[in-house]
């Protein structure tokens, strides 16, 4: 099928749509743009810079995806913003590209859905199955893996890491990184357990969750150095399905990981 764009939309002669691409009244797509096929961009929205975005992506009216960073270091490079396939781009939703102090790249994968208002910053790099809520914001720099939800209001503060299947709630500030499969929430955000309904969604057992629970006790509830407390993981727990990652998380954190307020907090958590 061919691609179905509004009279009134403005397309650059040089942009790049695949087939069946919708564009909506009054939307702006840039010179340097290229929109997979199946997508369709809803009424309002401006895509510019060098914003790529694969197949069947829906973009609601006034996104504004593309445009320069909010970061008084970016000097008109030619960075990029590379959205995936499946996405849900909600109304108001802002995402900008990378810069030269960042990897020249913001990435986004496939299949998340980005609520009203969210802000994705400068050379954020984001996996796949994501739900943003409203006016969940991340500063540059940020790293998501797959699998996270973030409540809405949230904040990620720069250079810090999210792993795969945690979980922050309504208003978190999150200024370290959060380990695989926990909760996060509160002010300077710190942990409240583990997200046992992700796990149990997903398939894990008795067992492995059991390993899991042993492992973020060994990691927060002992009072051992985080190194101490990887190695002694990875000695009596390690070959688990979901210790392996969140040790492995534990181990490459730079910026530090959000710790429990209390020992009390170390149990599992529903969520």
């Amino acid at each position: 099928m061919s691609s179905l764009i509004h009279p009134s939309a403005v397309i650059h002669p040089k942009a790049e749509l695949g087939a069946d691409v919708q564009i909506g009244p009054f939307s702006v797509i840039g010179e340097h743009v290229r929109i997979g096929d199946g997508s369709v961009i809803g009424p309002h929205v401006v895509i510019e810079g060098h914003t790529t975005l694969g197949r069947s992506n829906r973009v609601w009216q006034f996104a504004s995806l593309g445009s320069i960073p909010q970061d008084l270091k970016f000097h008109g490079e030619p960075s990029t913003l590379e959205i995936g396939d499946g996405n849900q781009i909600r109304e108001y939703v802002t995402m900008n590209p990378g810069t030269e102090g960042g990897g020249m790249v913001t990435r986004v994968g496939d299949n998340n859905l980005f609520m009203v208002h969210v802000h994705i910053a400068h050379d954020c790099i984001v996996g796949s199955r994501n739900v943003f809520a409203n006016l969940a914001t991340l500063a540059g720099h940020v790293t998501i893996e797959d699998d996270v939800v973030l409540g809405g209001i949230s904040g990620v503060h720069q250079f810090t890491r999210v792993g795969t299947g945690a979980m922050l709630g309504g208003g978190a500030l999150v200024t370290m990184d959060v380990p695989p499969f926990c909760i996060a929430n509160g002010d300077r955000a710190k942990l409240f357990g583990l997200n046992v309904v992700r796990l149990k969604r997903i398939g894990g057992t008795p067992d492995e969750m059991r390993a899991l629970k042993d492992a973020y006790r060994i990691a927060f509830n002992r009072g051992l150095k985080m190194k101490d407390a990887v190695e002694e993981i990875r000695r009596t727990l390690g070959g688990s399905r979901f210790v392996d990652p969140f040790v492995d998380f534990l181990e490459k954190s730079e910026r530090g990981v959000t710790r429990p307020g209390n020992a009390e907090e170390g149990e599992a958590a529903e969520a």
